[in-house]
């Protein structure tokens, strides 16, 4: 056995000269494979998922509010409208039981999310109304009357 300091995956110096032919803890920790656990180590944690991303976009006589959530159904979603904040949530249980040779298995999960937005008072809030689509939850959110951009229009000099 050479006394020779290595440099471990971990980065730090290890002495090879020891008595214990085991391999540092460290070194275990680095050989796990974590790629098999994404969502373990990359999801919110607080509400068991991520925040959905959101377009945002104006038009002449609308505000259109896209929001990807694939994987869910219209009856998951509640969304409501109080003070001209809007708001927008899903929460999901999960329960799965796996019954093979004798094992029993059983998994359950239980994730959220809820995104507000304050509305600009441009907005006609009687007329809002939300459709989902293939894994896009899409809110029409048409402008008032007196907000809507009207065409250019020339005007003649008397």
């Amino acid at each position: 056995m050479s006394n020779l300091a290595t440099l471990p995956k971990n980065g730090s110096l290890a002495n090879k000269n020891t008595t214990s032919n085991f391999p540092l803890f460290s070194n275990w920790f680095d050989d796990l494979p974590l790629s098999e656990f994404p969502s373990l180590f990359s999801s919110n944690f607080n509400t068991g998922m991520s925040l959905p991303k959101v377009n945002i976009k104006e038009v002449s006589d609308a505000f259109i509010v896209e929001m990807a959530v694939p994987g869910l159904k219209k009856s998951d979603f509640n969304i409501n409208l109080e003070d001209n904040i809007l708001s927008i949530s899903a929460e999901l249980q999960e329960e799965n039981e796996d019954n093979k040779d004798g094992y029993t298995r059983k998994e359950f999960g239980y994730s959220s999310f809820k995104r507000t937005f304050t509305l600009p008072e441009t907005v006609n809030d009687s007329k809002i109304n939300a459709s989902y689509n293939e894994g896009i939850l899409l809110l029409h959110l048409p402008k008032k009357e007196e907000a809507k951009q009207k065409p250019p229009r020339t005007i003649k000099i008397s």
